[in-house]
């Protein structure tokens, strides 16, 4: 073969195997939109973060479509319905392009089934209903993604859900929430074990706030964070080996926070995202690794549309997708680079969102 032949043909395999070996294939974004009982994917591109509806979307779904979250494996999604008198769960099966295609019948859960959780193995899920302050905990079957409810479910929490996490372990459970005692309203986390799906009470933790609005966990599982929306700070906690929670030196977290609803936590770790609702931007901070306590970035915060309810890192960490309440109600996109966020574009759903959930 001739030399330049065989140049060239080693130039593209080695083209090949760079592809491959780095932003290869689609992810898929799926999003509840509660108002219109909807359900929105999106195809993200790998190289560019751009997002691009499939053409099936939006999908009708049960009434009051509030959480979604998608199984491990990729095969399964699930839809939490609170709307009046709907009070499922609805099963999806994942197609290979990223349509869905609903399993009847739907589960029933308790009343108002706000949040969507799931263990890292994609054994159990957890439904945290609001209504009833209760959680429903369903197994998975791993080769339908059908769901069987654990006996004694739903669980008493006693908790009006504000958000829930589980840790990454998939050992506990979290759940934020607005308590009231006599005329006294204060924020807590509640911490629950799991052992074979079936959460036991741990710890109450007292937070900042009476309005403990965001949840994210660090991925080693060391710390935990929180958006305190009414006292405008961002609370940090290290997660001890029983999953009680203990208040980091120099928390609560000030930093020009407006109404902070949402946090997350870049899959590496590295950085701290968090949503100002009040103020139309995410503040960017980077997080220490020996600590846990997050430093804002130098450019921070970045502009984005009005009344940031959500946000969420693709499985890259190279781009951030932030959910928007006000006239736009869309989900906007940005490109992240060391903590630093540059707009994409932004893209309407007609109704305001309230979950996103990033298909891998």
């Amino acid at each position: 073969m001739p030399r330049k032949l065989v140049v060239l043909v080693f130039l593209v395999a080695s083209l090949a195997f760079s592809l491959s070996c780095g932003k290869s294939g689609n992810h898929y974004l799926y999003v509840a939109i509660p108002a219109a009982n909807q359900l929105a994917v999106f195809r993200e591109d790998p190289y560019s973060g751009v997002l691009t509806q499939l053409a099936e979307s939006p999908y009708t779904v049960g009434s009051g479509a509030q959480a979604v979250v998608v199984h491990p494996s990729g095969k399964y999604l699930y839809v939490a319905n609170a709307g009046q008198d709907e009070n499922d769960v609805s099963l999806f099966d994942i197609n290979s392009d990223g349509t869905v295609s609903e399993v009847t019948p739907r589960a029933p859960v308790g009343s108002l089934p706000d949040f969507l959780a799931m263990d890292p193995a994609g054994a159990y899920l957890y439904v945290a209903n609001v209504g009833s302050n209760t959680l429903s905990v369903f197994s998975i079957d791993s080769g339908s993604g059908s769901l069987t409810p654990l006996k004694n479910s739903p669980f008493q929490t006693s908790l009006a859900a504000i958000n829930m996490q589980i840790a990454p372990s998939g050992k506990f459970l979290y759940i934020s929430a607005a308590i009231q005692s006599g005329t006294q309203p204060f924020g807590a986390i509640g911490v629950f074990s799991l052992n074979a799906g079936v959460p036991t009470f741990v710890s109450l933790t007292t937070t900042a706030d009476t309005d403990p609005s965001g949840l994210a966990i660090s991925p080693n599982g060391s710390y935990l964070y929180t958006a305190n929306a009414s006292a405008n700070s961002v609370s940090i906690y290290s997660i001890g080996s029983a999953g009680a929670l203990t208040q980091v030196a120099g928390s609560p977290l000030s930093a020009n926070f407006q109404r902070p609803v949402a946090v997350t936590v870049d899959p590496k770790g590295q950085y701290l995202y968090v949503a100002n609702q009040a103020a139309n931007n995410i503040a960017s901070f980077s997080i220490s690794s020996t600590t846990g306590f997050p430093a804002e970035v130098t450019d921070s915060p970045f502009a984005c549309e009005s009344s940031p309810s959500f946000v969420l890192l693709d499985p890259t960490s190279s781009y951030l997708y932030v959910g928007n309440q006000a006239s736009g109600s869309a989900i906007q996109g940005f490109g992240v680079d060391a903590g630093s966020l540059n707009t994409i574009a932004g893209y309407p759903v007609g109704n305001t969102p309230t979950s996103i959930t990033i298909l891998q």
